[in-house]
């Protein structure tokens, strides 16, 4: 339960979730594929068909007159079994 850090929703998570049955998470950088899956199943009680992960460089920004760069992080593709939809409002 403790993989899972936040849903990840942008434009290009939205259509990957409507085209596909698919959500996307930020999880922790060591969260192997089995822990997502079995959060994400114990979590919402949905049937996990596939989890595809991406590592994320931090980008490189200025803050201020500072040059400073954001962290990486990890971003967790699930893709639901048939049927299967995960609703971020009512989850236990």
């Amino acid at each position: 339960m403790q993989v899972l850090l936040a849903p990840h929703i942008t434009e290009k998570t939205s259509m990957v979730a409507e085209k596909g049955n698919q959500v996307a998470f930020r999880v922790l950088p060591d969260a192997t594929k089995t822990e997502i899956k079995q959060a994400v199943e114990s979590l919402f009680k949905v049937k996990v068909r596939s989890v595809t992960t991406v590592n994320m460089k931090g980008k490189n920004k200025r803050f201020g007159g500072r040059l400073g760069r954001r962290s990486d992080w990890k971003k967790a593709y699930v893709s639901l079994a048939e049927g299967q939809e995960l609703d971020f409002l009512n989850a236990e």
